[in-house]
């Protein structure tokens, strides 16, 4: 790695420059946030570099100011507005992280068009909010609570934003829950956003009258108890008693913790299958749904299961080869199935590889400590990301290919939130900092995405740069050479610059040096251990848990 010249050339690269002239007013204080972010990223070769700044020029047109002067976070595309399910969620989750105040008003402008009776609107577009289904997939009490962690813990904003979702909380149980089993019931397709899955086959797109609180009285089939729904609710209940906490309120705490096991009790007793290890739909005639679909993905981004259980679905679904870990994964629908179609020009949830489920994904894995599997699924994202020249809703599962609709939020912040897990400096809702040392690697046709990489971020005024290369990894800080370390690790700091420990990034042994204030304190990691720092020396953090590696049938 030649540090020198690639440490120049970051800072030389001027994003402002990069993105180009503004094509809206609003565009000039978005674009003031993300430079103090002190968010950079460069390359020494490849493509990855141009198709980042691309995604930041097509991020900028998905903020809008919608009702009022404030711009918040739309879904882009032809989805001329903002979805709870994805933008008002895990979208604006990952944008937290570059542009906070973008975030905050738009998880406020829900709270602010929250009906009389307490439900929620699935969309707020310049017409005005919309209340005609549900649409849950991410839960939101998750995404403000991950914002109100690491953007200054602003008790005013929580107050509001958790007095609202009580109010959902109570619309949901009276009006979703009409066969009283406790769980969370689907009336419709859109309620999880899931057009055209065979999940939904003969089912109505949309709730009876285009009323939330009505299903359709002569389906043979409805209402669905819906696994993916009734796991967003037993999440959101675990984070609401984090906030009511917070707020002072161990009662309401201890409360919200009894309804979220309830949720799960429900969840597990009516959805979950013991024989297929899957979670289906239950249809009003008591039978499971029997679609393998992205629904796993849902329920285990929302912390259900402990990681014994976890493993056991990344072994039989999510890093099967004929179930969802396709080349350029996941897939919407397990590719066994019969009913799978992989064609991704059309709004379709029947088989391509969304990437709403790839922005969903990471929280499912880091929560079990499974960071070197998440880098496969990465890796294979950012190769096809290097031939990007739009911003899909879904690419093929089989070639990387970009599919339907283009400047689409999810799929732009999908690049800027995956390069920064695989090579980049990322701010964590704990306090804690993350430094990767890796590089995207030549996936596809031995293409080089990028060659060495560098990274800027600015957290609590100080600067830091991190550049990887294939003898290894140095991080600078405030200008001045600060930790190096040998490839193949992420070393993990708090906000002050205490080094905390590492985790291992790569399925094979890491042993090394790193050099850190003064001190030279080797170590040996395996893939997906945690060694902390004690002293002037790294300890186990605990057992290693290995790693799980790709099945085939």
């Amino acid at each position: 790695m030649n540090e020198a010249l690639l440490l120049d050339k970051l800072r030389s690269l001027t994003v402002d420059e990069r993105v180009g002239e503004p094509k809206k007013e609003s565009d000039r204080s978005v674009m003031a946030e993300w430079c103090k972010s002190g968010v950079k990223f460069a390359t020494s070769t490849g493509r990855l570099e141009q198709v980042y700044y691309a995604a930041l020029r097509s991020l900028l047109d998905c903020i809008v100011p919608t009702g009022g002067e404030k711009p918040i976070l739309h879904e882009g595309g032809i989805y001329l507005g903002c979805w709870l399910e994805s933008t008002g969620t895990i979208n604006a989750e990952l944008l937290s992280r570059f542009m906070p105040s973008v975030s905050e008003s738009t998880y406020l402008a829900f709270a602010e068009h929250q009906r009389e009776d307490g439900m929620l609107p699935y969309k707020i577009t310049e017409q005005g909010p919309s209340y005609r289904q549900i649409q849950l997939v991410t839960p939101l009490a998750r995404s403000v609570w991950n914002h109100y962690s690491q953007n200054g813990r602003d008790k005013s904003f929580l107050k509001t934003m958790y007095a609202a979702m009580i109010r959902y909380d109570n619309w949901l149980a009276q009006y979703r829950n009409t066969r009283g089993t406790g769980c969370v019931e689907a009336f419709s397709a859109f309620d999880t956003g899931h057009d055209l899955s065979p999940r939904f086959w003969h089912v109505p797109d949309t709730p009876h009258l285009g009323d939330a609180t009505q299903v359709n009285p002569d389906s043979p089939i409805l209402p669905f108890l819906a696994p993916d729904l009734t796991a967003n609710v037993y999440c959101q209940r675990l984070y609401l008693a984090r906030m009511a906490e917070e707020l002072g309120e161990a009662e309401g705490g201890d409360k919200w913790k009894a309804k979220a096991e309830q949720s799960l009790d429900s969840l597990y007793r009516y959805c979950f299958d013991e024989t297929d290890h899957f979670f289906y739909d239950r249809d009003q005639n008591g039978q499971f749904v029997r679609v393998q679909s992205d629904v796993l993905l849902r329920v285990m981004a929302c912390e259900v299961g402990d990681r014994t259980f976890f493993d056991s679905m990344l072994r039989r679904y999510l890093l099967n080869t004929r179930k969802f870990f396709a080349k350029y994964p996941f897939t919407s629908l397990a590719m066994d199935d019969p009913r799978f179609d992989p064609f991704s020009s059309y709004n379709s949830w029947a088989g391509p590889s969304n990437f709403l489920s790839l922005i969903r994904a990471p929280h499912a894995f880091e929560h079990h400590g499974r960071h070197v599997e998440l880098t496969w699924v990465i890796q294979s994202i950012l190769s096809a990301a290097t031939r990007f020249t739009r911003f899909a809703q879904a690419i093929s599962p089989w070639t990387g290919e970009e599919g339907f609709t283009e400047a689409y939020s999810p799929s732009i912040l999908c690049v800027l939130d995956y390069v920064e897990r695989l090579c980049g400096i990322m701010p964590r809702p704990s306090g804690e900092l993350w430094f990767t040392g890796l590089r995207p690697y030549a996936m596809d046709h031995g293409e080089e995405p990028t060659g060495d990489t560098a990274y800027g971020r600015t957290v609590d005024q100080n600067v830091y740069e991190l550049l990887n290369g294939e003898d290894g990894s140095v991080i600078y800080r405030n200008g001045e050479r600060w930790i190096s370390f040998p490839g193949g690790i992420r070393v993990i700091t708090d906000r002050s610059g205490m080094l905390l420990g590492i985790i291992g990034m790569v399925a094979r042994k890491v042993e090394g040096t790193i050099a850190w204030n003064g001190l030279d304190i080797p170590f040996i990691v395996s893939g997906n251990e945690q060694v902390v720092l004690a002293g002037s020396q790294f300890r186990a953090g605990g057992p290693g848990i290995g790693i799980v590696p790709p099945t085939y049938r």
